[in-house]
């Protein structure tokens, strides 16, 4: 099977951004992104033109839909590189075009600076800290789990209409980890969480959902939600637990 691997915006912060094309053929039907890159970089590379061209920039580190380092726009869908399939992705005539994602500044080729993601865990403080109560209803352990899943690829972000990188509205990566703690922290931090949740989740979501859809890793994005708007809001009800 033959494919052309197109890398979009290939550069770094100071030179112009450009296209550049790949031949790619393997015999494997499920061949990864992930992998046509790990091949394309073995050795020297030509783009289909037979420019010799420097190795392409991107991220990896677990290749097994673990740790979210490989996120990108492949064929217009934010994705994990190690979790999309050539023969799945690519257009009618063969095509893969891959991507940064675009809601963060590009640092060269296909990585991208996500710190902002992890800038905004820091703010909304979502640990539980020590000596944690987790004596939890069996309802609320599988939420529990299921927060604690989140990859923070930002894929999530990247199909969001209310995230920008830097605003004040902090989107479903940092709503995930914060609705597996709420409710189960100490009165003093609680209150403090609660708030930074409401002023940064709660009062910027428009309830598109589009990031349940797109989750690499498959959370229950509402139920999630759900819980934590309850607990934020009518915080009340849970005082028991």
């Amino acid at each position: 099977m033959r494919y052309v691997i197109s890398v979009i915006r290939r550069k770094d912060p100071k030179s112009q951004s450009f296209t550049q094309y790949f031949d790619y053929e393997t015999s494997s039907v499920s061949q990864t992104v992930a992998g046509a890159l790990i091949e394309l970089n073995r050795g020297d590379l030509t783009d289909r033109d037979g420019v010799r061209s420097d190795p392409i920039a991107w991220e990896c580190s677990c290749l097994q839909k673990k740790c979210g380092a490989c996120a990108m726009v492949v064929n217009g869908i934010p994705s994990l590189a190690c979790d999309s399939i050539l023969s799945e992705v690519a257009d009618k005539d063969g095509l893969v075009r891959l991507e940064p994602l675009r809601k963060f500044p590009v640092v060269r080729d296909l990585i991208c600076d996500r710190s902002a993601m992890f800038e905004n865990l820091k703010k909304i403080k979502s640990w539980l800290g020590e000596n944690p109560d987790l004596k939890l209803k069996d309802d609320k352990k599988g939420l529990l789990f299921s927060s604690g899943k989140c990859l923070q690829c930002g894929c999530c972000l990247e199909v969001c209409p209310n995230f920008y990188s830097g605003g004040e509205f902090f989107g479903m990566s940092a709503a995930a980890p914060a609705s597996g703690v709420l409710g189960k922290l100490p009165s003093s931090k609680a209150k403090e969480m609660r708030s930074e949740y409401s002023s940064h989740f709660y009062a910027g979501c428009g309830k598109s959902l589009a990031c349940r859809d797109i989750c690499p890793a498959k959370l229950p994005v509402e139920e999630l939600m759900v819980n934590s708007n309850a607990v934020v809001l009518w915080k009340h009800l849970f005082a028991k637990e």
